[in-house]
């Protein structure tokens, strides 16, 4: 009998699926599961390519069959003939010219193109060791890059700066949309470039612990109020090999942002912004010269301008293009004439625009992302110029991304849903018909996962829906009370809650409903694609509006049968980490523990770029920076805290954390501290699983204390 007991509890144990555990669930683990993808995937000008590791393939965008265009033996050999390192796979390969039978990869530093038809391998370039922001042109095959604070275009150093002068880097700490600091001209006989003179701002130390006797790492960092850095920007000519700078007057405390050039290369477009951020100007200026020739479109606004995307030029009317604004409330789409008169509005509604894909020019058509079917959304649309018409080209549910042909007459569709980890498609943009090229499985289909529900409820204005997230505990008992975690981010440009794949949980929310908790998650007013008033409400307050909507997400929360008021906790990080603080200080007796990452403790502390648009100056919003000063709050700690910092971290300084340590020395509070070493804004690799074990033992200790 006993035999018998044994074999059936092992038979049981079998049948019954396991909880998928953190490596399973966090980018760095060790069986850490993502869902598959066709990586790689590509457009070579309007052919579909598709890379393997051993065999490099043609995909027909009509009926989606592949055809064998090379495989790595017969391009190696030819590399080794050459001397050459072996491509290693076919993954990192780019198709840059439409009009050649070439091939692009990178190996070390070293550019190397393979030419199919003639079964040729050239190096174009081989890069110094310590080269960064490297900025290949595909027009003139020339490369653009930095060492150290300086520029180069292929061998040529083009400026010779001191330290505390950066050339070619992204500047104005990467807001405004901008990602990097060189921008070729259409052909590639122009370079625009940004020369950011940091000399004035005050040094940061950062202290470096790795070496025997830690070292101080020196960061430009401007803090709200104070000193910010001058921008210039440059342009290099590459047949005269001479550099002009752009006539924009005294840089200080203004922003240069949204770079674009002409069609013909004559002329750079850019966004000029005061230090206040509410006034805009789209300026054309000569590339020969450096004058200002026009200022085309001024925007002012009592809160603030925030130009995130440069112009783009119909390809078929070099004298038309297309302006982005929230002017109307949402982020829309603007037809303007090169003189600065305006077209027409190409969209408008209570939803935005969220990218634009591309152009079909033989059908003068525009393909755009837009929240149009629902904020939860990104759906492709056909934009018809001069009509406007608009046509859905994607199934109308989930999370899509699109990438066109040159022509504009084929879409690869990527796209998620709630049930589905990833779908990847070859759409058909004027007839809308589709052919599926991948149905990925579900990464975690062999383990018992948790339910997920969305909703929404009632903001603190009670008029405004706010989306929620809820994951309730694997093998859910509707007659158990659990403790209840929130995950919360809550500021600009960031949304938590869409109908992507699991709507967009993340794996160690996945993670702690195995491990009995319920968790919650709701994108309060001052998040992202809901539009301008829903963002900027939260103006000269950061942290209070948002607070106040959390508020009524832990009254749902607390309404449920299945939760424990009495255990609840709260965990964010970075703007998250601020709100998970906030929370634990304003409203002390709703949550009994709370983990705060990389937080925002005093905006004082904070940089000049971001903060100043939320908040203004300390100088000019006294009110409103003692208001979110949680430094003053420190004495109204009950529950449990953990604050963790990166003792690099050069977005958030760790002063933030430290002086709240310190006013809780001083209130007779006792929060926990953890500190992670060599990192900077965020934890990592390998350790990133130590930084959610951490957390998640923090709550698991805390909570269960009744």
């Amino acid at each position: 009998m006993i035999l018998c007991t044994a074999l059936l509890t092992g038979g049981n144990a079998v049948a019954q699926k396991p909880v998928p555990v953190l490596d399973d669930l966090v980018p760095g683990g060790a069986t850490y599961r993502s869902v598959e993808n066709l990586y790689g995937l590509q457009w070579w000008g309007d052919v579909c390519v598709k890379p393997g590791v051993d065999s490099l393939f043609v995909v027909n965008v009509r009926t989606g069959k592949e055809s064998l265009l090379v495989t790595r033996g017969q391009v190696n050999a030819v590399l080794e003939a050459r001397k050459l390192p072996k491509l290693p796979h076919f993954y990192a390969v780019k198709f840059p010219w439409a009009e050649t039978n070439e091939m692009l990869w990178t190996s070390g530093n070293m550019y190397i193109a393979y030419d199919f038809g003639k079964e040729e391998a050239n190096v174009l370039f081989t890069l110094p060791g310590k080269a960064a922001d490297v900025d290949f042109c595909n027009g003139n095959r020339r490369i653009a890059y930095t060492v150290g604070n300086n520029l180069y275009v292929d061998n040529d150093q083009l400026t010779r700066e001191p330290e505390g002068v950066v050339c070619g880097k992204s500047v104005h700490r990467n807001e405004f949309g901008i990602r990097k600091g060189t921008f070729w001209s259409p052909e590639g006989n122009r370079l625009a470039f940004y020369r950011m003179d940091e000399r004035m701002v005050t040094a940061y130390p950062l202290v470096d612990t790795g070496a025997r006797v830690a070292r101080v790492n020196d960061v430009r960092y401007p803090m709200a109020g104070m000193t910010s850095h001058k921008v210039s920007i440059g342009v290099y000519d590459t047949r005269s090999k001479e550099t002009v700078y752009l006539e924009t007057g005294d840089p200080a405390d203004r922003y240069f942002t949204n770079i674009s050039w002409s069609p013909d290369g004559k002329a750079i477009y850019l966004i000029e912004l005061n230090r206040d951020q509410n006034h805009s100007r789209l300026c054309r200026y000569d590339a020969e010269s450096g004058k200002l020739l026009a200022t085309l479109i001024e925007e002012k606004h009592p809160r603030y301008v925030e130009p995130q995307n440069p112009i783009v030029f119909l390809p078929w009317d070099a004298t038309t293009f297309i302006y982005r604004s929230q002017r109307d409330g949402y982020n829309h789409l603007y037809l303007y004439n090169i003189d600065g008169r305006p077209v027409k509005q190409l969209t408008s509604g209570d939803w935005l625009v969220q990218d634009v894909i591309g152009f079909g020019v033989k059908n003068r058509c525009l393909f755009i992302q837009s929240t149009e079917r629902s904020p939860l959304q990104s759906n492709i649309y056909r934009v018809d110029i001069p009509g406007g018409k608009r046509t859905l080209l994607d199934g109308g549910d989930g999370v899509h991304k699109g990438r066109l042909n040159a022509a504009g007459t084929y879409l690869l569709d990527t796209y998620t849903a709630p049930g589905v980890p990833r779908n990847i498609r070859i759409i058909d943009t004027k007839k809308g018909a589709g052919v599926n090229l991948l149905t990925a499985g579900n990464p975690f289909r062999d383990f018992n996962m948790p339910a997920i529900e969305t909703g929404t409820i009632k903001a603190a204005d009670g008029v405004t829906d706010l989306y929620y997230r809820l994951i309730k505990p694997v093998d859910f008992d509707p007659d158990r009370k659990y403790p209840a975690v929130v995950y919360v981010y809550g500021g600009p440009h960031a949304q938590m809650i869409t109908n992507g794949f699991q709507h967009d949980a993340r794996g160690w929310d996945i993670y702690m409903a195995t491990k009995g908790y319920v968790m919650f998650t709701l994108d309060n007013r001052g998040s992202s694609n809901r539009g301008l008033e829903f963002e900027n409400c939260t103006f000269r307050r950061l942290g209070i509006e948002e607070c106040k909507d959390q508020a009524k997400g832990i009254e749902y929360l607390k309404s449920l049968p299945c939760v424990d008021g009495n255990r609840i906790g709260v965990h964010g990080w970075s703007y998250g980490g601020h709100m998970a603080t906030a929370l634990m200080l304003r409203y002390p007796d709703s949550y009994k523990a709370g983990v705060a990452g990389g937080p925002v403790i005093d905006w004082k502390y904070y940089e000049v770029m971001y903060g100043e648009r939320y908040m203004d100056t300390p100088e000019s919003n006294p009110e409103g920076y003692e208001q979110g000063n949680l430094n003053r709050l420190a004495g109204n700690l009950k529950g449990h805290l953990l604050l963790i910092h990166d003792d690099q971290d050069d977005t958030c300084v760790p002063q933030h954390t430290f002086s709240f340590m310190k006013a809780c020395v001083d209130a007779g509070t006792y929060p926990d501290l953890f500190i992670y070493p060599g990192h900077k804004h965020n934890v990592r690799g390998r350790d990133r699983i130590h930084l959610y074990e951490k957390i998640t033992r923090y709550f698991e200790e805390k909570l269960n204390i009744r």
